[in-house]
């Protein structure tokens, strides 16, 4: 499984094909991404790549954070090596990221302190984009569950969107779990999967897949090649 990336939605707009056909497309900065770790079956009992994206300032970094990707010299760390219990991972000598994620892939070939950038997803037919959806809040049920709300007609007092009656009869006289009702909407982890790949530019690290991602504009989003197969032999949508 080839690795992925960390990115960030910088919005959406449309590409036309040759054959004049529209598709509207989400534009992600992809890139680049610092190796900040590697997790290894024999000390941490998985295999994983940890990607770091978007410098952060120091000023506005924590110590846990600067210490994350440099030696600072703190007293757990001497303590440890005057200990003798567990080998000091090496660090990647970078700047703190803003964004931190990992990646289950085979870790063979990848050191820390290496850089991936959009090139990964050269020869990547479709991906996954994995972000939290934008929060709304409080909602009631016509918008966080598509109710279609009550009738308009006469007779029918100051209710229509409401959701209607919720408990039951005599039995079991309560109100059954799960039930469909206002609150929390949004602002949850979710994953677009299948987004095909159109353009993929180096020169700017931007990535260019066709559809719609979770988030708003200016959301950290992770993309990883797509798991869905069979996949086509020629990405039609594909442009550059």
């Amino acid at each position: 499984m080839s690795i992925g990336l960390l990115g960030q939605k910088l919005g959406m707009t449309q590409l036309f094909t040759e054959q004049g056909e529209v598709i509207p497309v989400t534009v992600i900065q992809a890139g680049p991404c610092s190796v900040l770790q590697v997790k290894t079956v024999e000390r941490d009992g998985y295999e994983a790549v940890q990607l770091g994206f978007k410098d952060k300032p120091k000023r506005l970094a924590r110590r846990s954070e600067l210490g994350h990707v440099a030696n600072i010299g703190s007293k757990r760390e001497k303590a440890t090596v005057a200990a003798g219990k567990v080998e000091l991972r090496k660090k990647a000598d970078c700047e703190p990221k803003r964004f931190v994620r990992e990646f289950r892939v085979p870790v063979e070939g990848v050191e820390v302190g290496q850089s991936f950038d959009v090139e990964v997803f050269n020869d990547v037919f479709a991906v996954d984009v994995t972000a939290n959806s934008k929060g709304r809040g409080t909602a009631g049920v016509m918008k966080r569950h598509n109710f279609s709300g009550q009738r308009m007609t006469h007779g029918v007092k100051k209710c229509h969107r409401h959701l209607g009656g919720t408990g039951c009869s005599s039995y079991p006289s309560r109100v059954l779990k799960g039930k469909k009702m206002a609150g929390h909407y949004g602002n949850a982890r979710c994953t677009v999967r299948n987004q095909k790949v159109v353009v993929v530019d180096k020169e700017n690290n931007l990535l260019v897949i066709r559809g719609a991602v979770p988030g708003p504009t200016g959301a950290y989003v992770s993309i990883r090649p797509t798991n869905k197969l069979p996949a086509p032999k020629q990405n039609k949508w594909r442009l550059g």
